[in-house]
């Protein structure tokens, strides 16, 4: 009868493992420090530029010449009550609102509906037509803007906020049902499975348990065309030329822009830059975890 005896454990003298595990710690300490260090970096030239213009939103024109990188004397709440008013930024923002409010609940509401359908369904032409949205990716938006332009006019909607919402969904689409299909695909079957047994019709399916189900992923894919149509130059600049008393945001700092800078009311730019600037920070403040539940819940599926 043969007895196994149990194997003797190692002597941990210590030397050998820590001559093993130095260079691995040293190399790691060091891609640590280096890694931090660029995030720090990137940071600083993030937000230090939005400091300064926050801050010399607050100077007179004089401070803002002999020191620009000093603090205001005082705070010259004026300066953003100019820009509001005289510079008419008010009704310019006032405008980017219901433009992106329009453009934002279309796109979010057709981009679902379709990348639902390709997600979840079965049916003859379905990678045709999957593979013609995901292309308009690649078609930039400088090469259809002679045809463009003829479209909307054509249609009777140059000028108007209705072609210009309608313009910046058909833009925004393709993005939208690319990155929600995916994130479609992720969620449980056996859900909708569930759904359909207990007779819950298909629309009824879709509106009341699917989309709360892809709250991250629409959040995210929102948030993005947000961006996007808030910060919309070259369209808008296109399409909505003539009547300034209708343009977006970005029209009007473009306008305060030339004529500021060539009046000399600086400290009225600068203020106007910040009130355009302050919604697009408020809102990734707001929603910066929702973005990020909703850019990794495909991989963490």
């Amino acid at each position: 009868m043969t007895i196994l005896e149990p194997p003797v454990a190692a002597q941990d003298t210590g030397a050998p493992v820590a001559a093993a595990d130095r260079p691995v710690r040293r190399e790691l300490g060091v891609a640590n420090l280096f890694s931090h260090g660029f995030l720090l970096l990137w940071g600083a030239l993030t937000a230090l530029p939005l400091l300064w213009m926050f801050v010399t939103s607050f100077k007179s024109n004089g401070e803002i010449l002999a020191d620009p990188w000093g603090l205001p004397a005082a705070l010259r709440f004026d300066n953003w009550v100019r820009a509001w008013t005289e510079a008419q930024i008010g009704r310019y923002f006032l405008n980017s609102a219901v433009v992106v409010a329009g453009s934002v609940t279309l796109t979010m509401l057709m981009g679902a509906t379709a990348a639902y359908v390709f997600a979840r369904y079965e049916f003859r032409g379905k990678q045709v037509l999957y593979y013609l949205f995901v292309g308009g990716l690649m078609f930039p938006v400088f090469l259809a803007l002679v045809p463009l332009f003829f479209v909307v006019r054509n249609a009777g909607l140059f000028g108007t906020w209705t072609g210009l919402i309608l313009v910046y969904a058909a833009y925004s689409l393709p993005f939208t049902v690319f990155f929600l299909t995916a994130f479609f695909r992720t969620l449980p079957t056996a859900v909708a499975e569930a759904a359909l047994v207990d007779g819950c019709g298909h629309f009824r399916l879709f509106f009341q348990v699917m989309l709360p189900m892809a709250r991250p992923g629409l959040i995210s894919v929102g948030i993005f065309n947000f961006l996007s149509h808030w910060n919309q130059f070259l369209l808008p600049q296109v399409l909505m030329q003539g009547d300034d008393s209708k343009w977006v945001l970005a029209q009007g700092l473009a306008a305060l822009a030339v004529s500021q800078g060539y009046a000399g009311d600086y400290s009225q730019l600068f203020a106007g830059l910040t009130i355009a600037v302050l919604p697009v920070l408020a809102v990734y403040v707001m929603f910066q975890r929702q973005i990020q539940s909703g850019l990794t819940a495909g991989q963490l599926k």
